[in-house]
C-alpha cells in the first residue's frame, strides 16, 4: 500500500461514516535537474491537451496523467507551473483546449492566432473586451472577459502564483489507485462538501490551532490557487474553483477544493484520527451523503 493511501484510509476511517469518499487528487512537480521516473512517464499522452482542472479531475477519478509544456491544454496554468516564461511572446503549437474555445466564436476561425504567454501576463487576454482583442474572448462578441480592464486583468495575474522563471518539466496528477511506485506528493487536493471541509479544517486545527486562510482568485483556481501557492507557500489554501473549473472539468457543483502541502497533509490525517471523540463527524447533518432522511 503506497503512503498515500495509507493516511487517505487512514483520514476516511476516522471520519466513521460508511461508504464515504472523498475525491482526491496528488500532484507532483518535476523540475528541470530531476529525473521523471519511468512509471510516471508512462501516463503522458500526446494525443490530446488537457487543463490543469481537467488533469486534477482525471487524477480523482484515478486515471494519472503527466502534464507538460507539449500537452497541457491551457496557457495560464503552463505559466503557473512554470512549464513556460510568462513572457514568451510566441503562442504554443498545436491545438489546445483553452485557445480552441477561443478559436471556436473567431469571426473567421481559419485566421485566429492563439494568444502568447506574454498576452496572458500582460492582461489583454482576461480583458478582451478592453484590449480590443475579442478574438480572445470565451463566449462571443458579447464577452466582457474575466475583468473589466487591462490593468485590473494585469494586477490579478500579477498576484496569482506562479513559478517562474520557469523551471518545470512536467507536474504529475495521480490519486491513492496509482501504486506503480509510492510517490510522495508535493500538494494533496481534496474535492469536498462544505460538511467535509468543516470536519477536515476542525482535523488540522486540533493539533496545530493554526487559523486556515483562503486566498482565492477568478480564474487559476487548481493550477495557481490549488497547486502552486500551497507548493510555494507550505500553507493550506481553499478554493470554490474558477470559471475553467466550472464550464471545461465540469466539476462537481456541490463541491470545492482544499489543498496541503504533503507535511500539512500529514498533520490533518492525524489530528482527524485523533480527535474523532471531540468532532463525531457522523452526526454532523449531511455527514452521510448516502443518507435521505
Amino acid at each position: 500500500m503506497s503512503t498515500l493511501k495509507n493516511l487517505y484510509e487512514k483520514m476516511i476511517m476516522a471520519m466513521n461514516v460508511e461508504k464515504l469518499q472523498i475525491p482526491l487528487t496528488a500532484v507532483k512537480i518535476y523540475k528541470n535537474d530531476v529525473e521523471i521516473p519511468k512509471e510516471v512517464k508512462n501516463t503522458f499522452v500526446n494525443d490530446i491537451t488537457l487543463t490543469s482542472c481537467q488533469a486534477y479531475k482525471q487524477g480523482y477519478l484515478g486515471d494519472a496523467v503527466l502534464l507538460t509544456a507539449e500537452n497541457i491544454g491551457c496557457i495560464a496554468a503552463a505559466i503557473s507551473f512554470g512549464l513556460v516564461d510568462q513572457n514568451q511572446d510566441r503562442p504554443f503549437e498545436g491545438s489546445r483546449v483553452y485557445t480552441d474555445v477561443m478559436k471556436s466564436h473567431a469571426e473567421n476561425p481559419d485566421e485566429f492566432i492563439p494568444p502568447t504567454p506574454k498576452e496572458f501576463t500582460e492582461g489583454i487576454v482576461y480583458a478582451c473586451m478592453d484590449s480590443g482583442r475579442l478574438d480572445f474572448a470565451l463566449f462571443g462578441k458579447n464577452d466582457v472577459g474575466r475583468f473589466e480592464k487591462v490593468e485590473t486583468a494585469k494586477k490579478a495575474v500579477a498576484e496569482m502564483m506562479a513559478i517562474q522563471p520557469a523551471t518545470t518539466q512536467g507536474v504529475f496528477f495521480f490519486n491513492t489507485d496509482f501504486d506503480a511506485i509510492d510517490i510522495i506528493p508535493d500538494v494533496v487536493i481534496l474535492n469536498v462538501r462544505p460538511v467535509e471541509l468543516t470536519r477536515i479544517i476542525q482535523a488540522y486545527q486540533f493539533l496545530t490551532g493554526e487559523r486556515v486562510t483562503a486566498n482565492i482568485g477568478p480564474v487559476g483556481a487548481v493550477n495557481s490557487d490549488l497547486i502552486v501557492r500551497p507548493y510555494l507557500t507550505q500553507e493550506i489554501n481553499i478554493t470554490p474553483y474558477c470559471i475553467g473549473a466550472r464550464l471545461l472539468a465540469v466539476l462537481d457543483p456541490n463541491k470545492l477544493g482544499i489543498a496541503f502541502p504533503w507535511k500539512k497533509f500529514e498533520i490533518m490525517v492525524e489530528g482527524m484520527v485523533k480527535s474523532q471523540t471531540g468532532y463525531p463527524f457522523e452526526k454532523y447533518p449531511g455527514a452521510n451523503p448516502y443518507s435521505y432522511e
